[in-house]
């Protein structure tokens, strides 16, 4: 930032090299980029991705329905479902019970479902979700809880856009500073033979 900062103070300079120069330049264009572009990429990002969250939340919300689960006894004879390797750790601290329910359509159901109660006794009851059919499915997807997503997402496309220019400009700097050295060996080995005797240049 310093070598943006002091572009316009050194411009003149005799001394100044063009890869000074350009690495001013450099500077300069990645602080812009920084300002500038990375926070542009962030928004649009997490616009985008607020949109489509949104819309899934309406959708999940037409399609899911909240119904009454009343636990059964064990003779109910529910079978218990198999147990997901790949389910979220909050999901596997939900017990699973025998309950009966009835779906949006009237008709009733029994089977294996979770509750957050660790402990539920036959009769007791809590709320779950449904598909159109009556088959129990996760809640949906709330509107604070997608804008939530939306944002971290947001912030994550402006973290990489800043990434992605700070390692660029490295790069390009890295560049510029291979050149200067292959230009100052080929500057000494003009002029070492002769470096040092008094009639060098005469």
């Amino acid at each position: 930032m310093r070598a943006a900062i002091g572009l316009w103070r050194w411009r003149h300079n005799p001394l100044r090299r063009g890869t000074d120069l350009a690495e001013a330049w450099l500077a300069l264009l990645a602080l812009v980029l920084l300002c500038f572009a990375a926070p542009a990429v962030g928004w649009v990002s997490g616009s985008l991705t607020d949109a489509s969250l949104q819309k899934s939340v309406r959708l999940q919300n037409e399609q899911r329905h909240p119904t009454t689960a009343h636990v059964l006894g064990p003779e109910s004879g529910a079978r218990a479902p198999s147990r997901d390797p790949e389910a979220s750790g909050e999901h596997r601290m939900r017990a699973s019970v025998p309950a009966r329910w009835t779906g949006p359509d009237g008709a009733r159901h029994t089977g294996m479902v979770t509750t957050a109660r660790q402990s539920p006794d036959p009769g007791d009851s809590f709320r779950i979700w449904t598909d159109a059919r009556g088959r129990p499915v996760n809640p949906p997807l709330n509107t604070d809880t997608a804008r939530e997503h939306a944002v971290v997402a947001g912030i994550g496309a402006m973290l990489v856009t800043a990434g992605l220019v700070e390692g660029g400009r490295r790069l390009v700097v890295w560049r510029l500073m291979q050149r200067r050295y292959t230009r100052l060996d080929q500057a000494w080995a003009k002029a070492g033979p002769d470096w040092g005797r008094t009639d060098a240049g005469g």
